[in-house]
């Protein structure tokens, strides 16, 4: 096989110019095969005037909607803005005093990450600045495979802008392609592809060193579970933050374990199983939750949406205490999850027809085959 390249390493062999001042929208994914990071090939290539954060940090060292403040990085020396929270208008400002911008972030493929709506907000702050904007694409890690409900845009957020599937299919550049001309955006857009990547890689494939690309994404396998568990997010059932598996554990200290897998019946491609485990922060933090952890078996017969839809239902009509949090009908893209006479097999099957049509739409900007 090929090696693999992502797009940091194919700009190394690109042609600079240090009369550009460049910034760059970055987090610890951003490096090599070698682990160099990325802002060490623009120093070298371009005047690196600013850095920019999304959410987590430029250096990962912030958790999950944890304000990002300005400040200058103990390693490069070069001032970091934060795009993420109040400091937007900021990195907004700063931008427009730049030549371009580039950005370059492992994203999971998910709808729910925000580092995707940082992208997007920057190349509309560049569009309306003139300032043409460089994606540098990464390999994809769960895959291109589009799956899941497409987001009702009257739910439009920082965790679901756009009206994309829930597991959205497109690598960070071609998302950058595709939005760019959907939401007529009108940026001068540039993204430099990987080299020898595959559409359904995931990212073991790759050869690449895996990098969290955010606190509570530590494994390949949580990338993939979090399309469907990060529902959970919007309920009052820890998803496993604060524990050594997020995403793939979750529960609450009143949750009836195997009521939950005997009604659920069998998933394909994944195995369910009790479990017991104590949270160190977030939801329930330092109480014993009763739980479930999910094993994926066989990763091209699991349908992680499906199988979060089918988990939150079931756990919903079997306990009194589940709630609901404000947020569930952002994250979902929809209010049809929290109907009382929600009929989830009918729902996941009327999911078919308009997932069809997203896939059309989105097919005239894959960069890889």
């Amino acid at each position: 096989m090929k090696k693999v390249k992502s797009g940091a390493e194919v700009l190394e062999n690109l042609d600079g110019k240090k009369t550009v001042r460049a910034g760059l929208i970055t987090n610890p994914t951003a490096v090599t095969a070698e682990l160099r990071p990325t802002y060490d090939i623009l120093k070298e290539k371009f005047t690196l005037a600013a850095m920019f954060s999304p959410e987590h940090g430029v250096r990962g060292d912030a958790q999950a909607g944890a304000e990002i403040t300005e400040y200058v990085d103990s390693v490069t020396g070069i001032t970091v803005y934060s795009t993420y929270g109040r400091g937007k208008e900021t990195a907004a400002a700063a931008m427009r005093e730049l030549d371009c911008v580039f950005f370059d972030i492992a994203d999971i493929g998910s709808r729910y990450y925000t580092y995707q709506y940082t992208m997007t907000e920057a190349m509309q702050n560049c569009a309306a600045a003139g300032i043409p904007f460089v994606v540098l694409d990464r390999p994809p890690v769960i895959g291109c495979f589009a799956e899941g409900n497409i987001l009702d845009v009257k739910y439009s957020s920082f965790v679901g802008k756009y009206a994309t599937a829930a597991r959205t299919g497109l690598t960070i550049g071609e998302f950058a392609k595709y939005i760019n001309e959907s939401e007529k955006i009108g940026c001068d857009l540039t993204v430099v592809p990987c080299e020898n990547v595959r559409r359904d890689m995931y990212f073991e494939e790759t050869g690449l060193p895996f990098v969290l690309p955010s606190p509570n994404i530590p494994t390949v396998d949580a990338a993939l579970v979090y399309v469907g568990t990060c529902l959970f997010e919007g309920t009052n059932l820890s998803e496993g933050r604060g524990t050594t598996k997020p995403f793939e554990l979750f529960g609450a200290p009143w949750m009836r374990c195997r009521d939950v897998i005997e009604k659920i019946g069998k998933q394909d491609g994944c195995l369910l199983r009790e479990t017991y485990f104590t949270p160190q922060f977030s939801k329930h933090a330092g109480t014993l939750c009763a739980g479930l952890q999910l094993h994926v078996t066989d990763r091209a017969a699991f349908r992680p949406f499906d199988v979060g839809v089918r988990l939150v239902h079931t756990i919903r009509e079997l306990h009194p205490e589940f709630e609901y949090r404000s947020f569930i009908k952002n994250l979902f893209g929809s209010d049809e999850l929290c109907a009382d006479n929600f009929d989830c097999e009918r729902y996941l099957a009327g999911l078919e027809a308009p997932l069809a049509e997203y896939k059309r739409n989105i097919a005239p900007y894959f960069l890889y085959e």
